[in-house]
């Protein structure tokens, strides 16, 4: 468990740092920059979607299953308002809505439904840590970061989310890619979005079609690319066209562009908790320090591994 739970949040984390210059691109113009977007820039490191990861895990850490809204909600307060000194910086629309809906005074789940960006991947990017949590359980997984996604999401952002911890709690037990994308979809509504941009993809990929892929999911007169529907469905579709490798999810991911940081993080912290810490590779681990808490700075000098260890330690069960 512990090598699933540290590749997890390994892959996650490389896949935030390769496919942070890549964000907002369309895979055209990731073709004509870089030909294909392998590499992870040396010194840069990822985004917010490690750092918000980080937060997530240590949650869990605190609370485990018992954990409540009204428990995030006090930690957001607590932990994340008292460090931003002026605008916060490197955070989702999501995020953003929350901190403004709390400082209002408001709780769960008003402070998700009150700003209108509940649809945003921002619960999607930091779903890993509840399938690590609650590996082999993908409904546990999924009620727990709902517990988390009120805060900040609502609707398709809470399914988004739902649907990522669901599939990661099955890939963290070793199972093929396309039951790992089964269970996240099956965490969902059927008739919400987020289903059926999930079940698209998975055609789309079978045709081995980009263009068929972008017309069945992507969202191309919308100014953002942060729609959990689309970015989630793009993950998956990286990790099945990867074949469930770390490198070959990730990379796939990254050069779909869109929410290119997200995605590539979503399709890794799927393909690491499938194939383990060692299948990550180490030319992208050793470009993995400790969280600078640009974004975050609760989490300043945490680093993914010590998280993942401590997930593991908080399920109560022994790697």
């Amino acid at each position: 468990m512990l090598t699933r739970a540290r590749g997890c949040l390994l892959g996650l984390a490389a896949g935030d740092a390769l496919g942070r210059p890549a964000e907002n691109l369309a895979p055209e113009e990731i073709a004509r920059r870089w030909g294909r977007l392998t590499e992870i820039e040396p010194g840069k490191g990822g985004t917010d979607d490690t750092e918000y990861t980080l937060f997530a895990a240590s949650l869990l850490c605190r609370y485990g299953a018992a954990m409540t809204p009204a428990d995030v909600a006090r930690e957001y307060r607590e932990q994340i308002i008292p460090g931003i000194d002026g605008p916060m910086r490197g955070a989702g629309f999501s995020e953003l809505g929350a901190i403004q809906a709390l400082r209002r005074g408001l709780a769960p789940p008003l402070s998700g439904l009150w700003h209108p960006h509940g649809w945003s991947d921002g619960l999607a990017m930091r779903a890993a840590p509840y399938g690590i949590f609650a590996a082999g359980r993908p409904a546990e997984a999924a009620r727990l970061v709902a517990v988390d996604g009120v805060v900040s999401n609502s609707g398709e952002g809470v399914y988004g989310g739902q649907a990522v911890a669901a599939a990661v709690a099955v890939a963290m037990t070793g199972a093929a890619p396309g039951e790992v994308v089964q269970a996240g979809i099956a965490a969902v509504p059927e008739d919400s979005w987020t289903s059926r941009n999930l079940r698209a993809a998975v055609e789309a990929v079978a045709t081995g079609s980009v263009e068929e892929l972008y017309a069945a999911v992507v969202v191309r007169h919308y100014p953002w690319t942060d729609l959990a529907p689309e970015a989630v469905a793009l993950a998956f579709a990286g990790y099945l066209m990867g074949a469930g490798e770390v490198e070959g999810s990730v990379v796939s991911a990254a050069n779909l562009g869109r929410d290119a940081d997200t995605t590539a993080a979503i399709a890794g912290a799927l393909a690491g908790a499938g194939r383990g810490e060692a299948a990550v590779p180490e030319r992208w681990a050793a470009e993995i320090g400790p969280a600078t808490g640009r974004c975050l700075p609760v989490v300043a000098g945490r680093h993914v591994l010590d998280a993942a260890t401590d997930l593991v330690a908080a399920t109560g069960r022994v790697a």
